[in-house]
């Protein structure tokens, strides 16, 4: 039997938490005005205009860049861009590392080799990782959601496989496997929902981090590159005309900042509730 505490109506005990039900919040607001771009942003994002590095306006909320284009607009194509990284490769990672982390569990050598695999994944840092997959795949948002997904590999996959150790000798475990069910039913259907509440929890933590990931590789032009927006991109491309507008650097470091915040404040919900019980 499962004791996580999103079930049996967990959740909407979770909601009532301030800090969760900000956090929250603030990332649906985010991810809506990245899906919606198309129908809130006053212009397209690669849209020039006679306005070079204007101030905020009515036509213009952030001004305009060094090539006149709207910065509101592609700042709202920035969030859509880091939107769609995130919750494309954050699940993939996730779903990779808790699928080997549960294999891990089926034999003793078979957990020493995954063991081995998560520590030489985690001497690297983020970037140099994406330096790594970029000069192997080549820089693009490719790259960033390939790194993003890597990095939270050996993170999931060290969260269930130290489930596997605590759960495995659990009464519930002793009896499944007394009545004659097999291993891998074992770890999916008994070990794997007893584990739910770190997975969620670090779930919400990648979220933030694959915000930093994405931000930092494009703004060192190992993610995506202009003309095409995104979060870190414009941060870069920001640096030589922060005299001549600073809302060009100031958008898009709002919009990194709220998001970041956004995720970090529902981890902190999710982990007051669910760890700390």
């Amino acid at each position: 039997a499962s004791t996580s505490a999103v079930r049996g109506g967990g959740w909407s005990r979770l909601l009532r938490r301030p800090v969760l039900s900000l956090g929250l919040g603030l990332v649906v607001v985010l991810v809506l005005a990245g899906v919606l771009a198309p129908l809130l942003a006053p212009a397209a994002p690669a849209q020039q205009g006679p306005l070079a590095l204007a101030h905020p306006s009515a036509a213009h909320p952030l001004g305009t860049d060094e090539y006149g284009r709207d910065l509101f607009s592609r700042v709202l194509y920035g969030l859509r861009q880091d939107v769609f990284a995130t919750v494309v490769a954050v699940p993939i990672g996730a779903l990779a590392g808790i699928l080997i982390g549960l294999a891990s569990g089926l034999a003793r050598w078979l957990d020493t080799a995954v063991q081995r695999l998560f520590d030489v994944m985690l001497s690297f840092t983020a970037l140099i990782a994406g330096v790594t997959v970029a000069m192997i795949i080549g820089s693009g948002g490719t790259a960033v959601m390939v790194t993003i997904a890597l990095v939270n590999v050996p993170l999931f996959g060290r969260l269930i496989r130290s489930s596997v150790v605590g759960e495995r000798q659990r009464d519930y475990v002793v009896a499944a496997t007394a009545i004659g069910s097999g291993r891998v039913r074992i770890l999916v259907r008994h070990i794997l929902p007893n584990g739910l509440d770190p997975l969620i929890v670090q779930f919400a933590l990648s979220m933030s981090t694959a915000v930093f990931i994405e931000g930092g590789m494009s703004y060192v032009g190992l993610g995506i590159r202009p003309p095409a927006p995104s979060l870190g991109s414009l941060l870069q491309g920001s640096m030589n005309f922060l005299a001549q507008n600073p809302w060009y650097a100031i958008g898009p470091m709002a919009a990194v900042t709220l998001l970041v915040l956004g995720f970090q404040l529902v981890a902190d919900g999710l982990s007051a509730s669910l760890l700390r019980r």
